[in-house]
């Protein structure tokens, strides 16, 4: 699954690879050189090493090679040659030449260039040799006394461990290409998709001779699937692209009207101060209304930074966002960890926190997404046993808040190579990646496969609905927000179209939810569901019709709990109330009435009275955060106005309720 992101490690130093091996080399001579001289006394061969070196300075790689090679052939103890071979070698891939040459250097001189063993090990583990890989580490680590190094080698020889048994365990995987309507003959990764699968967003590496330096730029690019479950052709996302600059690694909200994505150098500002970036690369959000997306704005202090931010991934909440932070270089960017930041009340954005020792290793981690159930995280790093290079883990959020530990998804997913960019459907079941594996149209192409049950996320479904004006049926952008009523903390929330007042809702299954809708000039919508008995296939879909503010409108409010015969309110009402506290704030000259009402259970005159304290209970609540007690008419109904019959449980509960009324 090997590519190249936005912003990403790999994609910052591509096409400056040579250029930086090239200087690396420059100071070899020396380097590699015994205090008293080099470790032959042929001046013969000493002559074609130098010869060699030169080569390297002036970046001719076939002259370096050719003369590194006659004076490795001109005295077999020669040393510094076979480095230099071997060093090539392996920044070619050629790993087996690489080997053979550093197994060359520690016959010859095991103590001559100790670092030699290191990278031996790294090769022989790449390749699978994990008997002789172990041995190497084990040797390197002996000899070594610097803390970093000695750090590499341990996490080597867990490597090697782990490696070894989990490659005779190999996981199912069956990866389909997405096909000619996503893929093309230039680059495709980071996916992303709304929790209905039905919209795929993705970034594409494309041909851009405008840019000088390196004439190619990443663009957002968008299909959706078509009646028949197919994918439509793509198109790319003219407002949120630019002609000069990159963007990409992008995160949808689960309704798809949210886009937060990667765009990168924008420190002078030539697109406006709106798009002016804090650092190399930062992260930026785009509104969808309708078919069109808004201007993109930067999310400003103090989720971007001086530092590299990239590879964002939303929560189902809405609230929370997480993204890899890293350290610009000169050789690209390193020290890179996930991070998370919330969403307030306001708007802002909080102080953003690293994740735990869990998550974030001493090494590189990258490529997070936060699946939809908001416990489940997938990511790539180097830093956790593997197969070497980036693998894929899976960490689960414990219900202290912290994150369990790291689980390598596994052979054939994981390979010697790196992977990243894996995306987890909203159902679980699906994954997608990218992925240069032969048989593709062209370069990185992405591709889908059924992820095996044990990484798997939490089931989740999702809610589907519209907000709509209840006098004329026409269509409201409404503040969705769903609550656990076990916990009464908020699940996720959304925006509606002001277009067509579609919105959509992740959630996990087995719960039940409070769901409030807010607009300006209505009053609030009030509901409860139980999503115990929804699946990813069978969603619940539902129409939300909004009051305006006019005398005599009514609503219902269905999130407001008693005990049986009880007049006390629970804490699961809280939500619903600070919603209404809200609603009297904003609408300063707002009057109403809270209407109590039972069902027929029981005594008539009890139930007026039970019906009179919880109104008075409701209107107590409010009045202490600070309403005009002027302003609310408490008032009991009793029995007296059911909304449907008392012959069935269902009936009664519609009947037992709370009511506000404009007056």
């Amino acid at each position: 699954m090997k590519q190249s992101p936005v912003g990403s490690r790999q994609g910052a130093v591509r096409l400056s690879f040579m250029v930086a091996a090239f200087t690396a080399h420059c100071i070899l001579p020396t380097a590699y050189s015994q205090p008293g001289g080099y470790s032959t006394q042929d001046k013969k061969a000493i002559k074609l090493y130098e010869s060699g070196s030169t080569c390297m300075q002036q970046r001719k790689l076939e002259c370096a090679k050719s003369d590194f090679l006659k004076a490795a052939s001109a005295d077999e103890r020669f040393v510094e040659p076979r480095i230099m071979l071997a060093e090539i070698a392996e920044r070619e891939g050629k790993d087996s030449e690489a080997i053979t040459r550093y197994r060359e250097v520690m016959s010859i001189a095991p103590r001559f260039f100790p670092t030699a063993q290191l990278h031996l090990a790294d090769l022989e583990f790449r390749s699978g040799q994990y008997v002789e890989a172990e041995k190497n580490y084990q040797g390197y680590l002996e000899k070594e006394q610097e803390p970093q190094r000695k750090a590499r080698a341990r996490l080597g020889i867990e490597n090697c461990a782990f490696a070894a048994r989990a490659i005779q365990q190999p996981v199912p995987f069956e990866p389909a290409n997405l096909g000619p309507a996503i893929n093309s003959g230039d680059p495709e990764y980071y996916p992303c998709i709304t929790a209905d699968d039905g919209t795929l967003i993705f970034t594409r590496r494309v041909k851009a001779p405008q840019i000088q330096i390196y004439g190619m730029q990443e663009d957002f690019y968008m299909s959706k699937r078509g009646p028949d479950g197919a994918w439509q052709a793509s198109k790319a996302i003219p407002t949120v692209s630019t002609a000069d600059y990159n963007e990409g690694a992008g995160t949808l909200t689960p309704d798809g009207r949210f886009i937060i994505f990667t765009k990168c150098a924008l420190e002078d500002g030539s697109y406006g101060d709106n798009l002016r970036g804090l650092g190399s690369c930062d992260l930026f959000i785009s509104q969808r209304i309708g078919d069109r997306w808004s201007p993109a704005q930067n999310l400003g202090a103090p989720v971007n930074t001086a530092s590299w931010e990239s590879q964002p991934s939303m929560a189902s909440d809405g609230r929370a966002l997480y993204f890899v932070r890293g350290r610009r270089t000169g050789n690209g960017v390193s020290d890179m960890d996930i991070w998370t930041s919330r969403m307030s009340d306001d708007g802002s954005w909080t102080k953003p926190e690293k994740l735990g020792p869990n998550v974030n290793t001493p090494w590189q981690e990258e490529s997070v997404q936060i699946h939809p159930d908001g416990r489940t995280l997938y990511f790539s790093s180097n830093g956790h046993p593997g197969f070497g290079g980036l693998d894929i883990y899976v960490s689960r959020m414990q219900d202290d808040g912290t994150w369990s530990k790291a689980l390598n998804l596994g052979h054939p997913i994981n390979t010697g190579a790196d992977e990243n960019s894996l995306l987890v459907s909203a159902k679980g079941d699906i994954a997608y990646f990218a992925s240069d594996r032969p048989g593709g149209l062209g370069d990185l192409d992405l591709y889908s496969f059924e992820l095996y049950p044990e990484a798997r996320p939490q089931p989740v479904t999702y809610i589907r609905g519209q907000v709509t004006d209840r006098t004329n049926g026409k269509p409201v952008e409404a503040d969705v927000e769903l609550f656990d009523l076990s916990t009464g903390n908020l699940a996720t929330a959304a925006y509606s179209d002001p277009k067509t007042g579609e919105f959509l809702v992740c959630l996990p299954s087995g719960k039940s939810y409070a769901l409030n809708a807010g607009a300006e000039g209505y009053l609030f919508f009030s509901e409860n569901y139980d999503v115990a008995a929804a699946t990813p296939k069978e969603p619940i879909t539902l129409n939300v019709p909004m009051s305006p503010l006019t005398s005599g409108s009514v609503i219902a409010l269905r999130n407001i709990f008693f005990n049986t015969a009880s007049y006390e309110l629970l804490p699961a009402s809280n939500a619903e109330l600070n919603k209404l506290v809200k609603l009297l704030k904003s609408n300063g000259s707002l009057r109403i009435e809270l209407g109590g009402h039972t069902d027929n259970v029981g005594n008539d005159a009890a139930n007026q009275k039970l019906s009179e304290q919880r109104a008075n209970a409701v209107r107590d609540f409010v009045v202490k955060q600070g309403i005009d007690g002027t302003r609310i008419t408490a008032k009991g109904y009793g029995e007296t106005k059911p909304l449907a019959t008392n012959d069935s449980e269902e009936g009664r509960a519609l009947n037992r309720r709370t009511e506000v009324t404009v007056l």
